[in-house]
């Protein structure tokens, strides 16, 4: 059996004891069972109990009245054992628990005859419930501040249970700063309270956990726990505390507005409003500092408000102080060093001191004409600075103190080269990047008169046509002077030269301020061929400069001179009329025509035409030297009378010519030869212009007188000598001409050397004839002017018997003696 059943059954053997006791003082039956006894256990036997019979009973109908709704007990009509139908829990059925005694009233009822039975099932406790609290956590505020001692009530634990199965007893866990002491109330129930015994300190320990453990008397022993947490409030009782006492911090200069600085961090071990914390800078941060700097009160970070400069200030102090916001406010203090690290940020400065100009050009080398200091704001190496200026200019630096320099003339100047420097004095800093900065000065230079002027040639040939204008520009002959001013403006003149007994200054004109060289009169080629002279340029300067300049004038040939036709000579208009042998062999020279031109040797070049030739076929005529040659012999048919028209052209542009008629006759006797001449020399003087139309007309009646004689000489030697000596003697009446005119030798007969007179007299030149050892012709020769009259007419004396014996005539005109046979 069950130890459950078995108790169950003591409890019965005692309840009937009692019950049959009980039933011979009262009609109740009492029974006694402990709760929670299983269902269907036999709580008594009824029958028997209450005297009935078994077999009747259950014709008789026996029942129970329900309790509370609920029918917990039951009759077995079998054996009339009353059995638990239900589980009976004590504390449900009671659940007053000052009620010491928990009975279950129960009325059985029987019928025929119908009887009422009163039965009392008292339900003993056991121990089947633990101490339970009503609240399974605990949540105790406690103030770090409260002194120990002091007593805090907790919730005390339930137990349904009765008597010495309920609470006996409660346990705390362990705990440095609680204790746990058990009151009794009134009605015999236990609590405990929470006991301080140890200060709290917040800030080491902001909570405690506790566990509080109820323990009821009952066999064996039940227990309940609730947790107890212990929240302890926070006090002002901390001052905000920063991470370091002083704070040092470098920072560039320049750093942009706003940059952050440095974050300053406080801590406040209390929490809440104790713990919240203001920044702010104390009174001992410096009202620069504050204008520089911003302090954020919330969170401590410390920016740029303003730009900073190392060359201003170099360090910053503050104090900034951390409150907290509790009801009695505590503060806590650092101090902030912030050390401001140079930048290179300053350009290196110039300043000039002293500059002297303009200077003069002729200044001394190392002389000093300006005095510059440099300085830069910056430390270190961005505070060192070099200074230089360009290696191209004559100058040069040179340091005569402590950051400051000479600018020296290293090299002579020159200033027409050269008439300003721009110099531009550069300083540098060593910083990384260097700074630079510049400063330039304009040094201008005074003008010395140092500079002889100087015309872009030394020698100037300048060729001039004849025949010019009074007045005319020649060309302009300027000189250079690279000075200035004064020193510049030149005067030109032409250095006096007589040329036979004529200035220059008659010739020639210059403006004396440009240079213009004009000639004052007209030249004729002709008679001026050159003039060579000096020009010079002089400055103003002083003392003033010159130089000169050789000017050479080429008198320029024009075409203006018309050939002159010298041979064969013509004493009537241009007709010559001529005789020849009828018997002329072929290639025989018949005639020679020579003009003559006092142009230049280009113009005066002359070339021979036939403008008419009666007969083609019988003449030629070379045109480089005219002469006039047969091509063929005569024949019967050919006409006795052949004209032939020359024309002389010279060279010029454009040409210019004359022209001769040669009416040729035949005969059948041959011309006899002139006879012997002796030398009539001539002379003359320099003729003016006068006494040049005068000889010209006087010339011309000798000429007819000369042709006269002549005729009369070749008609005599026709009658005295044999027709075959007439070609010897007539080649040799034909003049021979050299190319060039001037200054030459021609031989010719007498009529050539008239007219050759004639046209050299004009060149101003002296005519000499001289016999030729060979036969009856004469040398003319042209002199130079230059040739003094005394010598001409020593000459002239010298032949003078000669001339007289030959029956020449004389005739005196002017100074001038001319010889004409």
């Amino acid at each position: 059996m069950e130890p459950k059943a078995r108790l169950w059954l003591r409890y019965v053997s005692i309840f009937v004891f009692l019950a049959a006791v009980f039933q011979t003082a009262s009609a109740v039956t009492h029974y006694t069972i402990p709760e929670e006894m299983d269902e269907g256990t036999v709580v008594a036997n009824l029958v028997s109990d209450l005297g009935l019979d078994l077999k009747s009973l259950s014709k008789r109908k026996v029942r129970l009245d329900v309790v509370a709704n609920k029918k917990y007990l039951d009759v077995n009509k079998d054996t009339g054992e009353l059995y638990i139908l239900e589980r009976i829990d004590r504390e449900n059925l009671c659940p007053i628990k000052s009620v010491t005694t928990c009975l279950l009233k129960v009325d059985a009822t029987l019928e025929n005859p119908i009887r009422m039975f009163n039965i009392e099932l008292e339900i003993m406790d056991i121990n089947d419930n633990a101490p339970r609290f009503r609240r399974d956590t605990m949540h105790l505020d406690i103030s770090e501040a409260t002194a120990i001692g002091e007593r805090f009530s907790l919730t005390n634990a339930v137990d349904p249970d009765t008597g010495s199965n309920s609470v006996k007893a409660y346990y705390l866990s362990e705990s440095d700063h609680f204790s746990i002491e058990i009151q009794t109330g009134r009605d015999g129930s236990k609590f405990a309270d929470l006991i301080l015994k140890k200060s709290l300190d917040r800030e080491k320990q902001a909570s405690h956990n506790l566990i509080l453990t109820a323990v009821d008397g009952g066999v064996p022993a039940r227990s309940g726990t609730a947790s107890i947490i212990v929240r302890v409030l926070d006090t002002n009782d901390n001052a905000p505390q920063f991470d370091e006492d002083s704070y040092t911090i470098n920072l560039t200069e320049n750093a942009p507005i706003g940059s952050l600085v440095v974050k300053l961090n406080a801590t406040d071990r209390d929490e809440g409003s104790n713990s919240d914390i203001i920044y702010s800078f104390s009174l001992y941060t410096s009202e620069k500092t504050q204008q520089t700097f911003s302090l954020n009160p919330e969170d401590g970070e410390i920016r740029v408000k303003e730009m900073i400069n190392y060359e201003d200030f170099r360090i910053y102090d503050m104090e900034v102080i951390a409150t907290d916001k509790g009801a009695n406010s505590l503060s806590g203090k650092c101090k902030v060093n912030i050390l401001v690290t140079d930048m290179n940020d300053n350009h290196p400065e110039i300043s000039i001191k002293s500059f002297t100009s303009p200077v003069k050009e002729d200044i001394a080398v190392n002389t000093v004409i300006a005095v510059v200091s440099v300085s830069d704001k910056d430390s270190g190496e961005n505070g060192q600075v070099d200074i230089h200026i360009s290696d191209d200019l004559p100058f040069a630096l040179k340091e005569s103190s402590d950051n400051y320099y000479e600018l020296l003339v290293s090299e002579p100047l020159d200033r027409e080269n050269v008439p300003e420097y721009d110099i531009t004095i550069t300083v540098t800093d060593r910083g990384n990047p260097p700074l630079s900065d510049n400063e330039t000065i304009t040094l201008e230079l005074l003008d010395i008169n140092d500079n002889v002027p100087q015309f872009p040639q030394t020698f100037y040939t300048i060729p001039v046509m004849e025949n010019n204008a009074p007045g005319a520009l020649l060309s302009s002959l300027t000189a250079i002077d690279p000075d200035l001013h004064e020193n510049q403006y030149l005067v030109y003149f032409i250095i006096e030269k007589e040329i036979v007994n004529t200035s220059m200054s008659m010739l020639f004109s210059i403006n004396p301020e440009n240079g213009n060289l004009y000639a004052l009169k007209t030249f004729d080629y002709e008679i001026e061929k050159e003039f060579l002279f000096h020009i010079e340029a002089r400055d103003s300067g002083v003392p003033p400069l010159s130089s000169n300049v050789t000017v050479h004038i080429i008198i320029m040939d024009q075409n203006d001179n018309t050939p002159l036709i010298v041979s064969p000579w013509r004493a009537h208009g241009s007709v010559v009329e001529e005789k020849i042998p009828r018997s002329t062999d072929k290639g025989t020279l018949i005639a020679k025509v020579i003009a003559i031109d006092s142009d230049s040797v280009h113009n005066s070049r002359i070339t021979y035409q036939f403008l008419h030739n009666t007969d083609a076929t019988l003449f030629s005529l070379d045109q480089y030297n005219g002469e006039i040659r047969t091509m063929r012999m005569f024949s019967y048919r050919d006409s006795r009378h052949q004209q032939l028209v020359v024309i002389a052209k010279d060279n010029g542009e454009p040409a210019l010519s004359a022209t001769v008629t040669i009416k040729l006759s035949t005969v059948e006797t041959a011309l006899k030869t002139y006879a012997d001449m002796t030398e009539v020399p001539l002379g003359y003087d320099i003729f003016s212009d006068i006494n040049l139309y005068l000889v010209i007309g006087l010339g011309s009646v000798s000429f007819l007188l000369l042709i006269t004689i002549l005729v009369t000489i070749v008609l005599k030697c026709q009658k005295t000598k044999p027709s075959k000596a007439a070609p010897p003697c007539r080649n040799s009446v034909i003049s021979e001409r050299n190319s060039t005119i001037a200054d030459s030798t021609l031989v010719s007969n007498d009529a050539y050397w008239y007219s050759l007179f004639l046209a050299e007299t004009r060149k101003g030149k002296l005519v000499v004839r001289q016999p030729v050892p060979k036969g009856a012709r004469y040398v003319v020769s042209s002199l130079p002017r230059s040739t003094g009259l005394t010598e001409t007419s020593d000459s002239a004396a010298s032949t003078l018997q000669v001339g007289l014996s030959t029956g020449e005539l004389v005739l005196q005109i002017s100074h001038t003696t001319v010889y004409a046979v």
